[in-house]
């Protein structure tokens, strides 16, 4: 989403909000956006600073073109500040640099914005800190804070900052996009199922890595149905060996998480959601006759309490080891 016109048409009501606030010249100085990943919450951020800085605007939207627009874009605005995850989490020494900075006036204007992406990762030190900023909001300062999971959020963080909720695109059009894009229908339906960016599609559909990450859960599932006593075995030496950080090991619950749903899907009648597997694959036919409902009903709430557990950084390792356990009972 480059224009607020494309956020409107993607995310009304959180569109119609954030241009009726430029509009009006009345920005919060404090947002919260959430969404699950690819809803837009880096283009929104990108956006309202740029909203702030560019000098040639046209009403709210930006030019793209300036200096100051090309700048942020490039992430190299001396007065918009980016904070990421450093490994798991946002620590306390990237909260007390970025205070240091609160204190001084902006390098070439008054005006400074800090985007705090994956806030949910914030330690407890670090959210602490910044709510040092959040209570005493100056006019020249706009913090914008990105996350998927706002329960994670400390509720004074919350209470501090204007919510905008950002709504699940819808998956049809986008698998649509996708197609008309070139896409084949089969990777179509999984990566609309996984993003709801465009070039991150393509990006996975072409990568190595994701191919061999969905080979192994097909492999995976297969020892589940035919061979279950080796599953831990392969978990150790496939598993736990391709899927190593953060990202790839909850890319790795997602297509683990796909893959379960299409058994019941088919084991249910309702072939038309399948997006992980064909409807022809031998495997997903012997997984339906392999798995009762309720063993399905039960694995899907098993990888999801697993997901919960990477993001709360329980050890990854024994996330996959129970959640092996649990699916063989």
């Amino acid at each position: 989403m480059k224009t607020w016109a494309e956020v409107a048409d993607i995310q009304p009501l959180a569109g119609k909000i954030l241009m009726n606030s430029m509009k009006k010249n009345r920005i919060s100085h404090a947002y919260l956006l959430q969404g699950k990943r690819g809803t837009g919450k880096e283009d929104i951020a990108r956006l309202l600073a740029k909203g702030l800085f560019c000098k040639e605007k046209n009403g709210v939207e930006p030019c793209h073109s300036c200096t100051e627009c090309k700048r942020i874009d490039s992430g190299n605005h001396p007065d918009v500040h980016w904070v990421i995850p450093e490994g798991q989490s946002i620590k306390i020494e990237q909260i007390r640099n970025l205070q240091k900075e609160f204190t001084y006036s902006g390098l070439e204007s008054n005006q400074k914005v800090y985007i705090i992406q994956g806030a949910e990762t914030l330690t407890t030190n670090a959210a602490n800190r910044i709510l040092k900023f959040l209570e005493e909001p100056s006019k020249q300062t706009t913090a914008i804070m990105l996350t998927e999971n706002s329960q994670s959020i400390l509720p004074t963080i919350r209470s501090r900052c204007q919510i905008i909720d950002l709504k699940p695109l819808n998956t049809r059009d986008f698998q649509q996009q996708l197609l008309e894009q070139g896409m084949t229908n089969k990777n179509a339906a999984l990566m609309s199922a996984l993003t709801n960016n465009l070039n991150e599609a393509f990006e996975m559909s072409n990568d190595e890595w994701f191919a061999s990450a969905r080979k192994i859960v097909v492999q995976l599932v297969e020892m589940f149905v035919t061979n279950p006593k080796d599953v831990f075995l392969f978990v150790h030496n496939h598993w736990i060996n391709h899927f190593k950080d953060k990202t790839e090991q909850e890319q790795g619950m997602d297509l683990l998480l796909l893959a379960f749903k299409d058994i019941l899907y088919y084991q249910i009648g309702n072939e038309s959601s399948l997006v992980f597997f064909t409807l022809d694959d031998e495997l997903l036919q012997k997984a339906a006759m392999s798995f009762s409902q309720h063993m399905l009903i039960e694995t899907l709430d098993a990888v999801l309490q697993a997901k919960r557990k990477l993001k709360q950084n329980v050890q990854p390792t024994l996330v996959i080891e129970q959640l092996a356990l649990q699916i063989q009972r």
